[in-house]
């Protein structure tokens, strides 16, 4: 498959100059003894008087050594959500291009498309929660630029099989987002490693879920080059805060601490399964990757209000395509557990 960014690219986007912010025209001089009296910032030092580093060098830094790609391979958002927002609008042209997403799955995609004016075909998952190739490639035609793919998927907790996304990624002529928001809970590899092999890859992380950082709001996309590029350009200048950079530094680097909680949230969700079941309004629980188990139960609606009443808060799925009479179990602490496994008990 051959595959040319320029035949994706907004043509407005193509054109338009990048705004310069002012620490982007000086970013590779030595600042140490530098006056700054360029941004109308109080000079006052606080700590963050001054803008943060509108392309979060640091951060991407050890992201690129952590990850094994270049820092120029790296965009980083307020969110994934953020992320997903440009791509939308550096590739989709409002009221022409279309998307392709996969339900049941994560609600933003679609919120986004509506947002950009953009039209979201979908393509329902099978039974068995996974890609229906030859509909999605039936889907497509000369205005769909972007493929969305969750995997492990929101809210089914499954991964798409290899297979499945290998026959997408050498047939589809567009974009093909892999949101990994929850790859560090699962035993597959991440898609992180094909990166250089096509082109069209882009693979959206985020510090929200294993690292523990949802309160910082910072989403990750690793792309090619020439992908982030273009969304470096239209990119806002300082997206990212400087407290949320040095949260996310400090956090990234106390990997063993990171690495036992997940190991811990997976033992958790292993007990968690074991109890449900012998639940007896439990009909079936789904295979998980992730954080979280999604349980198919006799009465929805119900379940969830007599959960609300015990003071636990899970997540109805039940108007999902595929997902009536579900409910979305997020893994929380063995204290957290312990209660919601006596309340589904009782």
């Amino acid at each position: 498959m051959s595959f040319n960014i320029n035949n994706l690219v907004r043509e407005n986007v193509k054109l338009m100059k990048p705004y310069s912010s002012a620490r982007d025209e000086f970013e590779d001089f030595d600042t140490a003894d530098m006056i700054f009296l360029d941004a109308n910032e109080n000079p006052f030092e606080n700590g963050v008087n001054r803008y943060p580093d509108p392309q979060q060098s640091n951060v991407k830094l050890v992201l690129a050594k952590q990850k094994k790609v270049e820092t120029n391979q790296i965009l980083l958002g307020n969110g994934s959500d953020e992320v997903l927002d440009l791509i939308f609008r550096a590739f989709c042209e409002p009221k022409v291009d279309n998307v392709i997403t996969l339900p049941p799955t994560y609600g933003m995609y679609g919120v986004l498309a509506n947002i950009n004016a953009v039209e979201n075909r979908e393509v329902l998952l099978s039974n068995d929660f996974q890609p229906q190739v030859e509909k999605i490639i039936k889907a497509v035609d000369e205005n769909t630029k972007i493929l969305f793919l969750c995997s492990p998927n929101n809210p089914t907790a499954n991964s798409f099989s290899d297979e499945s996304v290998i026959q997408l990624l050498e047939n589809f002529k567009g974009l093909i987002v892999i949101d990994e928001a929850y790859i560090d809970f699962s035993e597959k590899e991440s898609w992180m490693n094909k990166l250089d092999e096509y082109p069209n890859l882009v693979i959206t992380q985020t510090l929200s879920k294993a690292y523990g950082l949802a309160g910082i709001r910072l989403g990750i996309c690793y792309a090619s080059a020439a992908v982030i590029s273009v969304l470096n350009k239209i990119k806002p200048p300082y997206n990212v805060n400087e407290l949320t950079q040095q949260r996310a530094l400090f956090r990234l680097g106390n990997e063993p601490k990171i690495k036992q909680e997940i190991a811990s949230i997976i033992e958790q969700r292993e007990q968690l399964l074991k109890v449900l079941v012998d639940v007896k309004f439990v009909e079936k629980i789904y295979p998980t990757e992730a954080n979280f188990i999604l349980i198919k139960v006799d009465d929805a609606n119900k379940r969830y209000d007599e959960l609300i009443a015990k003071g636990i808060v899970i997540r109805n799925r039940t108007t999902q395509p595929l997902c009536e009479n579900t409910l979305r179990l997020t893994i929380g602490t063995e204290e957290e557990n312990k209660k919601l496994m006596q309340a589904l008990q009782a």
